[in-house]
């Protein structure tokens, strides 16, 4: 037995945080019920992170979807700040408040492994990231995980119903276990060799049984031309100073005129690490540090009663627009349509959340996931880390 809710419980309202439910009742004993709106806000973002990505809103779409309520929402990958509304929602409080604690999950969970990707690929520039991260959370989530590190701007995922969602082939090299069973790290590369199909990129682990440098020439001397990179997934117990075993790598590679072979690295790699072994490195796999990213800490906060301006203590009521101008990359929020002061630049402001749904029926099309990768990575030439 798997410990996972359905869509069907999610969509009913089951996952949903008891208090919520004895509010309903309360209300329906009393025949209350209030139009709203209500605003989904970060007040801060993990750790000295200035942006985060946004992402879980199709998910949030397939939620509301049927519903009777109307949605302002930035687009899925748009990069926001904290205090900036990235969706509101109005109608009915008891339409949609027993799915506040669901929702905000989607948001949090998918937002935070988008920046983490976002930000890596930032620090790695052209050199290639991929998500190995599925094996270190439960597997039902997997293809979410994925979705979110592809679209914040990773190159690829390893498992295979994930690479089906975003429509692209599964990036993976060799387990160490296959040179186990082979007996032989260059037995094992040219057997992989001699059976994956062309399209499959040759990258062979080198720390499985000898030192790195003299498995990697064997292994470039055993494929030749046919051997694409080397991986070293070498663990921090086994490292010393890993740049050092890098150079020394690269250095014996090329002295033999091996310089068409990559270097690939993977195993516990943190942001900081990037910047440090990108002289060397060609290709990152990234698994815990992006699949365990932090969640975006948002909040669902009514702004909004019977169209007068309410909110609680510590939040700033009434309906908010909020503005960048796309060539400054300046941001300004301002009351629901009261359009701020030109940016100071050649550019104009543009209003960040959109009519998103109205009456429960989508007012746009969900975009592709390879173009909100785009997206992302677009705006992210424009932020500082």
């Amino acid at each position: 037995m798997l410990h996972i809710s359905t869509f069907e419980d999610i969509k009913a309202g089951r996952v949903t945080d008891v208090y919520f439910q004895r509010a309903m009742q309360v209300m329906e004993a009393k025949d209350i019920d209030k139009y709203v709106k209500a605003e989904f806000v970060a007040k801060d973002l993990p750790g000295e992170w200035e942006w985060a990505v946004l992402a879980g809103i199709e998910e949030c779409a397939r939620v509301f979807e049927g519903l009777d309520v109307t949605i302002r929402c930035m687009d899925e990958g748009t990069l926001f700040k904290p205090y900036q509304p990235v969706m509101e929602i109005q109608g009915m409080y008891s339409s949609f408040a027993v799915l506040e604690t669901a929702v905000l999950g989607l948001l949090c969970q998918a937002s935070g492994i988008a920046s983490r990707a976002a930000r890596f690929k930032k620090l790695a520039g052209e050199r290639i990231v991929a998500s190995f991260g599925a094996r270190r959370m439960h597997p039902t989530i997997a293809p979410m995980i994925e979705r979110a590190a592809f679209l914040g701007g990773c190159d690829g995922v390893s498992t295979i119903v994930s690479a089906e969602l975003v429509g692209d082939a599964p990036l993976g090299t060799m387990p160490h276990a296959l040179m186990l069973v082979m007996g032989s790290t260059v037995e094992a590369a040219r057997a992989f060799h001699e059976v994956m199909p062309p399209e499959v990129r040759r990258v062979s682990l080198i720390d499985t049984f000898n030192d790195e440098k003299f498995e990697a020439i064997n292994v470039a001397e055993a494929l030749g031309d046919n051997l694409y990179a080397v991986r070293l997934d070498t663990p921090s117990s086994r490292r010393g100073n890993f740049y050092r075993i890098l150079e020394e790598v690269r250095w014996e590679l090329d002295i033999r005129g091996f310089n068409h072979v990559k270097l690939f690295v993977s195993g516990g790699i943190k942001e900081e690490d990037v910047e440090k072994l990108n002289p060397l490195v060609d290709a990152y796999g990234i698994g815990t540090s992006i699949s365990n990213a932090p969640v975006v800490d948002f909040s669902m906060d009514i702004v909004e009663v019977d169209g007068k301006p309410l909110a609680k203590r510590g939040k700033m009521s009434g309906s908010k627009s909020v503005w960048r101008c796309p060539q400054c990359f300046q941001d300004m929020m301002t009351l629901y349509d009261g359009k701020p002061a030109h940016p100071g630049c050649d550019g104009d402001y543009q209003e960040l959340l959109k009519l998103f749904m109205e009456k429960g029926v989508l007012a746009q099309e969900l975009p592709d996931v390879h173009d909100i990768r785009s997206f992302v990575l677009q705006q992210v030439n424009n932020v500082d880390l």
